[in-house]
């Protein structure tokens, strides 16, 4: 049971938040160029909280990360410190209730599918129900949004919005945010290198390459964008087949970005050579998940090939 600001009991309050996947327009984004992104359902982030009367503080448990600590142990800077931290400092609360947190993930960390956007989310959801000061998307995606600049210094804002609103987005930095409807479903098979890759180091790594070359990087930036664009235009008139030709000239792109590895181009290529209409990778790239577009009768064929060739784990998603 847990206990609401009022004393009154409350059943366990729980949340839940997806994962995401970066159709096109990853790095371009940051230069505030627009980005197609769509939730993942397969893979998920859960939270619990409930009352904790019987013993003082904030107990966090998150196995996932080898984590059973009371919040004032923690840094400031801990990545689930720091969401509950930004919330508490949002809402105005200096002395928050004891309560037993309860975190569990299966969305793989560093991998492009906004596994810390979804813990921020997942656990603002949940504290707010059990403090009883629910908040609206708007609200939640800002505190998240927060959370993200302090871990990953200039994100594009997508993981966030994504996840918090559960719908296919179409997203520019600083402009209000476009959710859209898909014309026709498609099939998405999603490969993870299993290779841990920071979000931060290449995104600076990218910045400072557009810092020396700038003409010619935001000429590779407004090539994506228009593919971002087209893309978009193709998902809602139903004809997502086109997609494939696009993801396989994004990914050139982004090897000119210098964000592409050896491993995402054996996994993009195997894709290709299983029958997939196109391939990617996804996400900041040097390791984390590639996307392949597939027909559904060829996605298991898709997802045997790239295990074949590498991957640690794939996921089958219908976006709809």
């Amino acid at each position: 049971m847990g206990r609401g600001r009022s004393g009154d009991l409350l059943p366990l309050v729980n949340s839940s938040a997806p994962g995401k996947i970066i159709l096109f327009g990853e790095h371009a984004v940051v230069y505030n160029r627009p980005a197609l992104a769509v939730p993942v359902t397969q893979v998920h982030v859960d939270v619990e909280v409930l009352d904790s009367s019987s013993r003082p503080g904030i107990w966090v448990n998150a196995p996932g990360i080898n984590l059973n600590a009371e919040l004032n142990s923690l840094p400031t800077d801990h990545p689930i410190a720091s969401v509950m931290l930004k919330l508490f400092q949002s809402l105005g609360i200096f002395q928050p209730p004891p309560m037993d947190i309860s975190i569990t993930s299966t969305i793989p960390v560093a991998s492009g599918l906004g596994s810390g956007a979804a813990v921020s989310v997942a656990l603002i959801r949940a504290l707010t129900l059990y403090l009883e000061q629910p908040l609206t998307n708007v609200q939640v995606n800002e505190i998240a949004f927060e959370v993200e600049k302090l871990h990953h210094g200039t994100p594009s804002g997508i993981d966030n919005t994504v996840i918090t609103f559960n719908k296919p987005v179409y997203f520019i930095k600083g402009q209000p945010i476009e959710t859209f409807k898909v014309g026709k479903p498609f099939t998405i098979v999603i490969g993870d290198t299993g290779i841990f890759a920071p979000t931060k180091e290449s995104v600076m790594d990218v910045r400072l390459l557009w810092l020396r070359d700038t003409n010619n990087f935001e000429h590779i930036f407004n090539e994506i964008a228009q593919i971002s664009l087209i893309a978009r235009r193709s998902i809602e008139s139903g004809k997502p087949e086109l997609l494939g030709e696009f993801m396989d000239h994004n990914h050139e792109l982004l090897k000119q970005l210098t964000v592409s590895s050896l491993e995402l181009d054996t996994l993009v290529q195997a894709a290709r050579s299983a029958g997939a209409l196109g391939a990617k990778l996804s996400g900041s790239g040097r390791g984390g998940n590639m996307i392949s577009l597939v027909e559904k009768e060829t996605a298991e064929s898709v997802s045997n090939a790239l295990l074949s060739a590498g991957a640690k784990r794939t996921i089958i998603t219908e976006i709809t």
